[in-house]
């Protein structure tokens, strides 16, 4: 049973979800490279230590490692960096055996240029699986149309063997898969029924939104100046209004057929799907109108906005309205190719993000490392690994990356000692690890554990309605959620200056500043600057 199944609701409704980045979260061979013994190895820290229900691993199937994993040349096989197949099997027996869900990536866009399917599609334009993948030819002596890639640069490589153009939303090593091919679809939805049959509990969806592109592949306008941009520079991405290059309509019945496909496995299974749409919608639009698409769209929304209680709210009220009946959300505030939030949030907010994405109504993601505050690294030009941003020190996303901070020796307990890390440990580390916060009882690795707990025992904050409470203004942030046993109200201020709410009778349960707190209000709770409290009423 997983730690998470409770009232008879799907287990992904009430878990707290942790991403690993496996090349960056422990090695267990000394090699620098993260890998999935290494994951097995710590699985006591993330279901006893920290209290998490499950783990979304990100890629680590046979790759060039181009783009580090996300260029996938096999997918039913490991790279032999992170270990092998055996390893795999084990990590998911023994995640299972401790109550932990396991959920996989699955690049659907696009596969490594060295996979066996693109080297046949590229050999001539009549072998069967040329149309596995998307052939074109030029226009004007250049390529099909003016796409660009989210790298930047044309969205199209020439190759000289066929003399046509093929299509890549990402680098031209990951060239993409043509889902309007039965063939190719059929095994790709091979793939999902492997990892299926081996056990996993879902799939976090890669570019779920871009699969499908506009049939007769029409030029993108120009996007004038004063167009809204996305939260981050996305360099010659930017110049264009992606009208035909994701998100045709059928895009949907692809994920129809996908869900078919995870749901014959006979299991309570979880498919979470890369949406970057901010028009919500059409982002709400992934669900299916009868929630026959996936599981949820990944809820992007709170990164993109402002940090301040009147955009907050605004941003958690409109995703909650436009999710469908039936259906369920969730949050997060870091990934692998964001920087890091304790680097991107003005100082002090690290707690009362973590207790705003924690007490939400929807499935909180975390992001490994920001448990304990891991910081943005800086990555000398020459230490670089990420094929993205080269150019752009911006959208280089190396220094979310860096290793896990276990420790506060030497390559934080990544690596051995003597080892060379694939990137460079963060030069914090000797203070901001896990060993050293987990005996200091205010650190913020045990304010998130608390926070953890509490929520594993709250029916309220794990399954129960939400209500913006109107005791907030304009630093501060409070709702309360309710069960049919329980309520709390969660008051976050996000000021600089002490305040007092109004917000009903109760008892202080837990506070981001002062974990002995626990006094019994009976007319106004006072905060602190940048103070989360959750009150119970009993």
């Amino acid at each position: 049973m997983l730690n998470s199944e409770f009232n008879g609701a799907p287990w992904w409704k009430g878990a707290v979800l942790y991403q690993i980045y496996p090349l960056s979260f422990a090695d267990s061979n000394g090699d620098g490279y993260g890998d999935l013994p290494g994951v097995t190895n710590k699985l006591d820290y993330l279901v006893d230590t920290l209290g998490v229900d499950g783990i979304w691993l990100s890629p680590f199937f046979r790759s060039p490692m181009v783009d580090w994993g996300y260029d996938i040349s096999d997918h039913t096989d490991v790279d032999p960096i992170f270990g092998d197949l055996e390893d795999a099997k084990e990590l998911i027996t023994k995640a299972h055996e401790m109550g932990l869900a396991v959920i996989v990536d699955y690049v659907m866009n696009h596969t490594s240029d060295q996979h066996p399917w693109f080297l046949e599609s590229r050999s001539s334009r009549d072998n069967p699986k040329r149309d596995w993948y998307v052939w074109r030819d030029g226009r004007d002596n250049g390529p099909p149309n003016n796409w660009v890639s989210v790298f930047s640069g044309p969205a199209w490589s020439y190759d000289e063997t066929t003399e046509q153009w093929y299509r890549h939303t990402f680098l031209p090593q990951q060239p993409d898969i043509n889902w309007r091919n039965d063939e190719a679809v059929e095994s790709m939805m091979d793939v999902a029924r492997f990892w299926l049959d081996l056990g996993v509990d879902g799939f976090r969806v890669d570019a779920a939104h871009q699969m499908m592109k506009d049939p007769l592949e029409r030029d993108n306008p120009p996007a004038p100046d004063d167009y809204p941009r996305p939260w981050k520079n996305m360099g010659e991405y930017d110049q264009f209004i992606h009208l035909y290059d994701f998100g045709q309509p059928d895009v949907h019945e692809a994920h129809r057929h996908f869900r078919k496909v995870v749901d014959s496995c006979g299991r309570d299974t979880l498919t979470v799907g890369e949406i970057h749409i901010f028009d919500l919608p059409e982002w709400a639009s992934y669900y299916g109108e009868d929630l026959d698409q996936l599981t949820m769209p990944f809820n992007f929304h709170l990164m993109a906005t402002e940090w301040d209680v009147p955009s907050i709210r605004a941003t958690v009220e409109s995703v909650l309205w436009n999710v469908p009946v039936g259906g369920w959300t969730n949050w997060t505030l870091g990934n692998h190719d964001e920087q890091r939030l304790s680097s991107r949030l003005p100082k002090g907010h690290e707690r009362l993000a973590a207790t705003l994405l924690l007490t939400l109504r929807g499935t909180p993601f975390l992001y490994y490392g920001d448990e304990i505050g891991m910081a943005e690294a800086r990555i000398a030009p020459e230490g670089r690994r990420d094929p993205w941003g080269n150019n752009v020190e911006s959208l280089n996303r190396d220094g979310a990356r860096t290793p896990m901070q276990w420790s506060p020796e030497a390559n934080a307990g990544f690596t051995s000692p003597d080892s060379v890390p694939w990137l460079p440990v963060h030069s914090e580390h000797p203070e901001v690890n896990v060993e050293s916060e987990l005996a200091d009882g205010a650190s913020i690795l045990n304010m998130y554990r608390r926070l953890i707990k509490l929520r594993k025992q709250s029916s309220a904050l794990r399954l129960g309605s939400f209500l913006s409470h109107p005791a907030s203004t304009d630093t501060i942030f409070a709702y309360r959620r309710e069960s049919d046993t329980e309520t709390v109200t969660v008051a976050l201020n996000f000021g600089e200056e002490s305040a007092t709410v109004k917000i009903g009778r109760g008892t202080v349960v837990f506070s981001t500043i002062d974990p002995n707190r626990g006094e019994r209000v009976s007319d106004g709770l006072s905060l602190e600057p940048r103070e989360g409290v959750i009150l119970a009423h009993r």
